[in-house]
Protein backbone atom coordinates (compact mmCIF):
# COMPACT_ATOMS: atom_id res chain seq x y z
CA UNK A 1 0.00 0.00 0.00
CA UNK A 2 1.42 3.14 -0.73
CA UNK A 3 -0.15 5.97 1.79
CA UNK A 4 -0.48 9.38 1.02
CA UNK A 5 -1.80 10.74 3.92
CA UNK A 6 -3.77 9.57 7.65
CA UNK A 7 -4.97 11.35 9.59
CA UNK A 8 -8.00 11.11 12.44
CA UNK A 9 -11.67 11.82 11.77
CA UNK A 10 -13.43 12.59 14.60
CA UNK A 11 -17.30 12.32 14.58
CA UNK A 12 -18.83 15.10 16.87
CA UNK A 13 -22.49 16.75 18.08
CA UNK A 14 -21.40 20.08 17.12
CA UNK A 15 -18.50 20.59 14.37
CA UNK A 16 -18.34 24.25 14.86
CA UNK A 17 -17.43 23.84 18.53
CA UNK A 18 -15.28 21.01 17.77
CA UNK A 19 -13.49 23.43 14.96
CA UNK A 20 -13.41 26.06 17.37
CA UNK A 21 -11.47 24.36 19.87
CA UNK A 22 -9.15 22.57 17.52
CA UNK A 23 -8.31 26.43 15.72
CA UNK A 24 -8.29 28.65 18.94
CA UNK A 25 -6.57 26.47 21.15
CA UNK A 26 -4.85 24.12 19.17
CA UNK A 27 -3.54 26.71 16.34
CA UNK A 28 -5.19 24.03 13.42
CA UNK A 29 -6.01 25.68 9.94
CA UNK A 30 -8.93 25.12 7.84
CA UNK A 31 -8.16 23.54 5.04
CA UNK A 32 -11.80 22.74 3.72
CA UNK A 33 -15.45 23.89 5.32
CA UNK A 34 -18.57 23.15 4.93
CA UNK A 35 -21.50 22.92 8.01
CA UNK A 36 -21.00 19.17 8.28
CA UNK A 37 -17.37 18.78 8.11
CA UNK A 38 -13.88 20.24 8.47
CA UNK A 39 -10.45 19.80 7.69
CA UNK A 40 -7.72 21.24 9.28
CA UNK A 41 -3.88 21.02 9.67
CA UNK A 42 -0.68 22.22 11.42
CA UNK A 43 2.81 22.03 10.35
CA UNK A 44 2.72 17.98 11.82
CA UNK A 45 -0.56 16.79 10.73
CA UNK A 46 -4.25 16.63 10.32
CA UNK A 47 -7.31 16.63 11.80
CA UNK A 48 -10.82 16.87 10.61
CA UNK A 49 -14.25 17.45 12.63
CA UNK A 50 -17.54 15.24 11.08
CA UNK A 51 -21.21 15.20 11.99
CA UNK A 52 -21.90 11.83 13.20
CA UNK A 53 -25.41 11.71 11.69
CA UNK A 54 -24.03 12.39 8.20
CA UNK A 55 -25.49 9.95 5.76
CA UNK A 56 -21.81 9.33 4.70
CA UNK A 57 -21.55 7.13 7.84
CA UNK A 58 -23.34 3.77 7.83
CA UNK A 59 -25.91 3.28 9.49
CA UNK A 60 -25.47 1.84 13.01
CA UNK A 61 -21.99 3.52 13.02
CA UNK A 62 -23.52 7.24 13.60
CA UNK A 63 -22.49 7.66 17.11
CA UNK A 64 -20.50 10.60 18.51
CA UNK A 65 -17.09 9.26 19.38
CA UNK A 66 -16.08 7.71 22.99
CA UNK A 67 -12.92 6.51 24.09
CA UNK A 68 -10.23 8.46 22.29
CA UNK A 69 -7.36 10.13 23.16
CA UNK A 70 -5.43 12.69 21.33
CA UNK A 71 -1.65 13.30 22.19
CA UNK A 72 -0.23 16.46 21.45
CA UNK A 73 3.49 17.22 22.04
CA UNK A 74 4.63 20.47 23.52
CA UNK A 75 8.01 22.22 24.26
CA UNK A 76 6.40 23.20 27.98
CA UNK A 77 3.46 21.12 29.24
CA UNK A 78 3.26 23.77 32.54
CA UNK A 79 3.14 26.79 30.29
CA UNK A 80 -0.05 24.93 28.04
CA UNK A 81 -1.17 23.77 31.52
CA UNK A 82 -1.85 27.27 33.04
CA UNK A 83 -2.88 28.32 29.74
CA UNK A 84 -5.49 25.87 28.53
CA UNK A 85 -6.50 25.05 32.71
CA UNK A 86 -5.79 28.05 33.94
CA UNK A 87 -6.92 31.07 31.04
CA UNK A 88 -9.31 29.24 29.33
CA UNK A 89 -10.52 27.71 32.14
CA UNK A 90 -10.66 23.90 29.79
CA UNK A 91 -12.13 20.95 31.89
CA UNK A 92 -9.57 19.28 33.10
CA UNK A 93 -9.52 15.35 33.52
CA UNK A 94 -6.01 14.31 34.47
CA UNK A 95 -3.87 16.87 36.29
CA UNK A 96 -0.40 17.69 35.32
CA UNK A 97 2.07 15.67 36.59
CA UNK A 98 5.16 13.40 35.79
CA UNK A 99 5.35 10.26 34.87
CA UNK A 100 8.55 7.38 35.54
CA UNK A 101 7.80 6.61 31.60
CA UNK A 102 8.78 9.64 30.40
CA UNK A 103 6.18 12.25 30.11
CA UNK A 104 5.25 15.56 32.26
CA UNK A 105 1.63 15.64 30.65
CA UNK A 106 -2.12 17.31 31.78
CA UNK A 107 -5.20 15.69 29.96
CA UNK A 108 -8.29 17.88 29.25
CA UNK A 109 -11.61 17.34 27.42
CA UNK A 110 -12.01 18.82 23.95
CA UNK A 111 -15.87 19.43 22.55
CA UNK A 112 -17.28 16.35 21.82
CA UNK A 113 -16.02 14.14 24.50
CA UNK A 114 -12.21 13.60 22.68
CA UNK A 115 -9.55 13.65 25.80
CA UNK A 116 -6.52 15.63 24.88
CA UNK A 117 -3.20 14.77 26.33
CA UNK A 118 -0.88 17.09 26.26
CA UNK A 119 2.73 15.84 26.45
CA UNK A 120 6.51 17.03 27.31
CA UNK A 121 8.53 14.41 26.99
CA UNK A 122 11.16 14.55 30.09
CA UNK A 123 14.11 11.56 30.86
CA UNK A 124 12.60 8.63 31.67
CA UNK A 125 13.53 6.36 34.77
CA UNK A 126 15.99 4.25 34.25
CA UNK A 127 13.21 1.08 34.51
CA UNK A 128 11.07 2.75 31.44
CA UNK A 129 14.63 3.88 29.92
CA UNK A 130 15.71 0.39 27.99
CA UNK A 131 11.71 0.02 26.50
CA UNK A 132 12.31 3.09 24.12
CA UNK A 133 13.61 1.92 21.00
CA UNK A 134 17.29 3.68 19.71
CA UNK A 135 17.11 6.32 17.18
Amino acid sequence: MDITSFYPVLMVDEVAAATRFYREVLGFETTFEADWYVSMRFHGGELAVLDHRHETIPVGFREPVRGLLLNVEVPDAAAEHARMVGELGLPERLPLRDEAFGQRHFIVEAPGGVLVDVIEPIEPTAGFAAAYAAD
